[in-house]
């Protein structure tokens, strides 16, 4: 049985063009494209420092940045340094990986850094990285 498209016949439309539907589709694929890396981006700019090392998995994680002015955030949420140990036993507990990432600034000073892999360890991370950029 072949559609008959045309004419004066009061048939019931049996096909259901999809066209617009993949239209729009395509349309919000490419929204998203654009906009995940801009909801990617840091409050805190930090120049990371460069290394020699292997791409780490995509993981649950709380990530700890610390610019060379000595600003501290904690999950894109700008934070006093001496809230760390409040906040960042919560943060962990909510996510199950239990992973800390720390993104340090290569100019910050490495008693800032070791501060945060202290506060990391204390609120019970099982596991703490150290962010890089590639060489």
């Amino acid at each position: 049985m072949a559609m008959q498209t045309g004419g004066d016949r009061d048939e019931p439309v049996t096909g259901i063009n999809v066209t617009p539907l993949v239209d729009v589709c395509l349309v919000l694929v490419i929204i998203f494209m654009v906009t995940a890396p801009i909801l990617n981006q840091s409050t805190l700019s930090v120049d990371l420092p460069k290394a020699k090392t292997k791409e780490g998995e995509e993981k649950s994680n709380v990530t700890i940045t610390i610019t060379k002015d000595k600003r501290w955030a904690v999950n894109e949420q700008e934070i006093a340094a001496d809230e760390i140990e409040k906040v960042l036993p919560a943060r962990i507990r909510q996510t199950p990986d239990k992973l800390v990432v720390i993104k340090a600034d290569q100019e910050a000073l490495h008693g800032e850094l070791l501060s945060a892999m202290r506060a990391a360890k204390n609120a019970g991370a099982k596991s703490i990285t150290i962010a890089t950029v590639q060489k």
